[in-house]
């Protein structure tokens, strides 16, 4: 079936309100962004026979409604804000609200070809929890650097009794989160596959897990890809630039180059062979390091697939 045949909606997501439109038809619909929203919501795209519905990504305020039609058994696709830009630029489409917004999104659902399984629902609030272990851990390093500022002792106190209360908190938040996971036994022998790599501690493993929960069923290049760290060639005609990375998961490629930097210089041995090969080539420091943090997750997606944990080597290759 082709996509023309394939009826098509768009949602532009507000945090109130949900504006829908559907390709080549003038019906628009506008709903509240409720339980009672998404009911109606689902109920009038059936009377349309829509199959795929397109959403842009707007963290919390479409969560909800993309869960609801999942369940109802719509294919729901969620675009991210650049797609979207890039689609209505290439179109020259300058005019915006939310019902041309709903309809250009619709637009880029019909247009997609490549529909990806829905992810799994459980790994939702698993990323958020992470997400709010990452905030604290973030709020630690500024106030450390407020530590290291002030001048009076008390004042030095305030921020080491800050900086012990929080470290305390994220310790509590981790082992609740790694309880969490462990309650499912597929996603526990995953966690620990991907912790018995050298260099990946156990914070490492539950941010490879939880941030790319596709580890395990996709390609080495895919993976690097979706952390951010696949290279992107720059050339054109004659010029031959410089190959970059872009784009991926910023937090998962946050963790990921951790995990690669101190396996490079301390844990895992084919990371040190490859960080003094690479720089013995001339490479810069940022640029081996980065070459181990594709490794790193390739190694991470290969355990998962096999199925079998890391085999610890005891020389360098």
């Amino acid at each position: 079936m082709s996509n023309h045949s394939i009826v098509c909606a768009g949602i532009d997501t507000g945090k109130h309100k949900l504006d829908v439109a559907i390709t080549g038809a003038a019906e628009k619909l506008q709903v509240d962004n409720t339980a009672d929203g998404h009911a109606a919501l689902s109920a009038w795209l059936g009377r349309y026979q829509v199959e795929r519905v397109g959403i842009e990504a707007t963290g919390p305020h479409d969560r909800n409604v993309v869960a609801h039609l999942r369940r109802d058994g719509f294919t729901v696709i969620r675009f991210q804000p650049a797609q979207v830009r890039a689609y209505a630029k290439f179109h020259m489409q300058r005019a915006k609200n939310d019902r041309i917004d709903a309809a250009l999104i619709a637009d880029c659902a019909a247009a997609k070809k490549e529909i990806h399984a829905p992810p799994d629902p459980r790994f939702a609030p698993f990323a958020e929890h992470l997400t709010m272990i990452d905030q604290i851990t973030e709020d630690i390093a500024r106030i450390k650097t407020r530590r290291a500022t002030a001048q009076e002792t008390a004042i030095r106190q305030v921020w080491c009794d800050e900086i012990k209360r929080l470290g305390k908190q994220r310790t509590d938040a981790l082992k609740a989160l790694v309880a969490a996971i462990r309650q499912h036994p597929d996603l526990a022998q995953k966690l620990d596959l991907i912790a018995s790599i050298d260099s990946v501690g156990l914070p490492s493993a539950v941010a490879f897990l939880v941030r790319m929960p596709e580890i395990g069923t996709v390609s080495r290049e895919r993976a690097a890809a979706l952390a951010g760290l696949a290279p992107y060639d720059d050339d054109s005609a004659q010029h031959i630039g410089q190959r970059h990375i872009e784009g991926g998961r910023e937090r998962l490629r946050k963790a990921i180059y951790n995990a690669a930097f101190t396996g490079a210089f301390h844990w895992n041995l084919q990371l040190m062979a490859l960080y003094k090969r690479l720089i013995a080539k001339g490479k810069h420091h940022k640029v081996a390091i980065i070459a181990c943090a594709r490794k790193l997750i390739a190694f991470a997606n290969a355990v998962v697939q096999r199925g079998t944990p890391w085999i610890k080597q005891t020389q360098h290759t």
